[in-house]
Parts: structure tokens; sequence; C-alpha cells
């Protein structure tokens, strides 16, 4: 009964500042890929090999990251994610000393890396807070605040990166994002000594009577499950693909927009703002619509405002809040950008409620399946790092609108998804796929 009296605050501001650092990792690779394609020369499907490394790591993690799980407990788990993730910005910053022949080798390997500890740290953070809050109402509200802080750090990774660069786009260079690198090296090794010195419960892990390997046959014999697993595969393929491309779109020169970098980080960022502001209004509205009916009007409106961007000339401008770099000083404007630029960031508004709308649809009836069934979810996680691969090869031989086309195709599947893929069967050997 003790444990329920002390006193965890300490913990739990460093499992939200984690939750934080997820989005700051992941969201730093696709803004990184301006300055990969400036240093080393390379083209659009290049320049996004960092944020692939990084989500590669998810299929080869998401499984053997659950069992780890079971195997050694959250505490020591969260500090081998929190080690992992200082060692991966570690080698990250170490591509920035390296010889031009190998810089662009070793961020790769910094970026995989760095995959195995958001795959990991995507493991913990959630079970983590809803424990330390002492589960029920207040843990679910701690989650909320740390999915939040995610959403706000999400927002802010692309903008300071672009900002770091300014307007020298075309003489960007890994050494110029150092500051951002300082600030996760910080974090990791704060929230590690901070995490090992003090005494936090272990959420229950109930010991599974079956294999891992039949929980996830068993989990496989639902269609519904099976298109579900392929929705989270495409759904993180276009909520990546859709900023991070756009970052690339606006501070190209040949595509005739050429913005610097601070600003379209900006842009891209308030892509992640929507996506915030898009979990509260799917949070406030989540008791009084299903999630079927969620996903169905979101891949909705997502293929059109994404079908917007793909046929409206560019040539079209609009006025967008952004922050943009003066000196040694930010200051808040209005910034002139092509119309397809609000269209695609609005499509944050989407994406945001997909991810617990496929979870939701695709382990109902499931029953003690579902534990396997998430950790197939997180390997499928891989599409955030495949699917924008996809959208710049078709960038680099056709351009940056066409490229659309590859997200628009995903949220098309989504739709699918939602109004027929989702149906429940009880057992898939009786339906044929």
């Amino acid at each position: 009964m003790e444990t329920k009296n002390q006193n965890y605050t300490v913990p739990i501001i460093m499992m939200i500042l984690l939750f934080g650092m997820i989005a700051f990792v992941t969201n730093l690779a696709a803004p990184m890929g301006v300055v990969l394609k400036s240093q080393f020369n390379v083209g659009n499907l290049q320049g996004m090999l960092g944020n692939a490394a990084n989500f590669i790591a998810y299929a080869v993690m998401g499984i053997p990251g659950g069992l780890l799980l079971q195997r050694i407990g959250y505490k020591k788990t969260a500090l081998i994610a929190i080690a992992v993730g200082f060692v991966g910005v570690g080698i990250q910053y170490l591509s920035g000393h390296s010889s031009e022949s190998m810089a662009f080798t070793v961020y790769l390997i910094g970026a995989f890396v760095a995959g195995f500890s958001m795959t990991l740290l995507n493991t913990v953070v959630n079970p983590m807070l809803n424990t330390l809050g002492g589960e029920g109402n207040k843990g679910n509200q701690l989650i909320q605040v740390g999915g939040s802080f995610n959403s706000v750090m999400a927002t802010f990774t692309p903008a300071f990166v672009g900002i770091l660069i300014g307007s020298q786009v075309a003489n960007a260079r890994i050494t110029d994002i150092f500051p951002v690198m300082y600030i996760a090296l910080g974090i990791f090794a704060l929230a590690f000594f901070v995490l090992l010195a003090v005494n936090i419960p272990e959420p229950h892990v109930s010991a599974a009577s079956e294999s891992i390997k039949s929980l996830m046959a068993g989990a496989m014999q639902f269609r519904h499950f099976i298109f579900g697993a392929i929705g989270i595969f495409v759904y993180v393929g276009v909520e990546v693909g859709v900023p991070g491309t756009l970052i690339f779109w606006l501070t190209d020169p040949s595509a005739a927009i050429g913005m610097d970098a601070g600003t379209a980080g900006s842009v891209a960022g308030t892509y992640w703002l929507l996506m915030l502001v898009g979990r509260l209004i799917g949070a406030s509205i989540g008791s009084k619509v299903s999630s079927k009916t969620m996903l169905t009007f979101a891949s909705f409106v997502g293929m059109v405002l994404v079908l917007l961007a793909i046929l409206l000339p560019t040539s079209t401008m609009v006025s967008m809040p952004v922050f943009q770099a003066q000196g040694s000083s930010m200051s808040f404007a209005f910034a002139q950008v092509p119309i397809n630029a609000m269209f695609l960031v609005l499509v944050g508004l989407c994406t945001s409620i997909m991810w617990g709308g496929i979870f939701n649809l695709a382990v109902e009836g499931l029953g003690k399946y579902v534990a396997a069934a998430s950790g197939i979810f997180m390997t499928l996680v891989v599409g955030g790092g495949l699917l924008p691969l996809a959208q710049n090869a078709v960038a680099d031989g056709l351009g940056f609108q066409p490229s659309y086309w590859v997200p628009f195709l995903g949220l098309a599947y989504l739709f699918f998804y939602a109004t027929i893929g989702s149906k429940v069967n009880k057992r898939a050997e009786s339906v044929k796929l």
C-alpha cells in the first residue's frame, strides 16, 4: 500500500519528456533530408533514406521489443531504450565530423540505431504513464498529456531544423543541425540518470500461456485484422510522407518555389500542430462518433485535400502563419505559400485520428490475440519509412505534385478499409481472402 503514497512526479516528467523525444527524434529525420540533399548532392529518394532507416528499425525491433519487455520489465527496457537513443543520436553527431565519403553512411547508421530506441520507447511510455498515474482516469490523463507534448515536439522539430539551415539551403551541412542533437543528447542523458535513481512501479505483464508465434498466427486468422494491419502500414506512410516531402518541395529551387528552410519547416510543422488539434477534437467526440465513421470521414476529406494539392497550380498563393528567424531571434509572421501547401498541411487534421480508429476496428473481436496484434502493428510502422521512399522516387522521376498520388492511393485504401475492409469476421478460415 505504501507504493500508492509515493510521489512519482519526477519519473512522470521524465516519461513525458521521453514521449516528446519520440516525436523529436523521429521528426528530425525528414527535415534532415534537406541537409543530406545539399551536402551530398543527392536526389529526393536518397534524402529520405534517413527517415527510412529510422522506421525500418520498427520492422526489426517491433516484436522483439515486446518480448524484451516481458523478460526484463518496463524500467530496464526504458533504460535500454534511452541508452540506445543516446548512442543513435551520438552516431548522427559523429557523421558531422566524418570524412565526406563516410558521413552519409555514418548518419544512416545513427538514424537506424535511433529507430531501435524509438521502437522500445513506444512500447514503454504509454503503460508506464498509465501506471505512474495510478491507472484509471488519472493514468489516461497523463497519457493524453504525454501525447500532447509529443505533438508539440513534432511541430517544433521541423521548424527548428529549418531555422538552423535558414536561407542557405544549397550550403546546408550536418554540422548546422548540431544544436538539435545537443538537445536530444542532453534529454536522453538526464532521463537515464533520473530513471536509474528512482524507484518506479512495474506495470503488470501477464505471462502468455501460448507462444508468441501461436498468438500471432491466431491474430492473422481474422481478415479484418489483416486489412487493418495493412492500414497501419499505409497510414504511417501517409502521415510521414505528406509533410516530409512538402519540406523538400518548398525548399527545392527547381520546383520554382525555393522557399528558405526556416519558413518551409514552419509550414510543415503546422501539419503536426493540426494533428494535435485533430486529436483533441477526436477525443472530445470519440464517445459519440464511431471509429468507422471517423475513419471514413477523415480518409475521404484527406483524399479531397491531396487531390486539390495535386491539381491546383502552384502559382496561386495564400498567407500562412509561420515562425521566421531574424538574426538570433525568432518572430511570428505571415508568409506567402502555394495553396497546395495549405491543403497538404490540412491533411494533418485528417491523419490525427487514424491510428486509434484503425486499431479499434482491427482488434475488434480478437480477444486473447490483441497483444500479439499490437506487436504486429508496431512492426508495420515501417510503412513510415517505405512509403515516403516510394513517394520521393516518384518525385525524382515525375515531380513533386505527381508524387502525392502515393499518399492519395494510401488514403483511398484507408477509405476502403473504413467502409468495407473493417467488417468483422469470426475467423478467416471461413472467408476466402
